[in-house]
């Protein structure tokens, strides 16, 4: 009984008690706002390797529309539904 009494008076740690309390819950810093800091963080890493994987894609796209004509066409018709004077567009909804 005494040596936990004589463990609980001890000022240092109490005092290292109080501040990892203080840290983990009460700072503007605290033990949530750091985990949730640190999920955004992962998240928008995430979000910026798709998006240099679609710069890559468009830029490769570009390159191969801007050489090849016939990619070309393919596109137009594709993307934009284009057409020449004498044919007729059927396009086609998969749900």
């Amino acid at each position: 009984m005494k040596t936990l009494l004589k463990i609980v008076k001890n000022k240092y740690l109490l005092t290292i008690i109080g501040l990892s309390v203080w840290l983990c819950f009460f700072d503007r810093n605290d033990l949530f706002t750091q985990l949730e800091m640190k999920r955004k963080v992962n998240k928008l890493e995430s979000e910026k390797q798709y998006y240099q994987n679609e710069i890559t894609n468009n830029k490769s796209e570009l390159v191969e529309l801007q050489t090849n004509s016939k990619n070309l066409e393919k596109f137009a018709r594709e993307k934009y539904l284009m057409k020449r004077d004498n044919e007729d567009v059927f396009v086609i909804v998969r749900k």
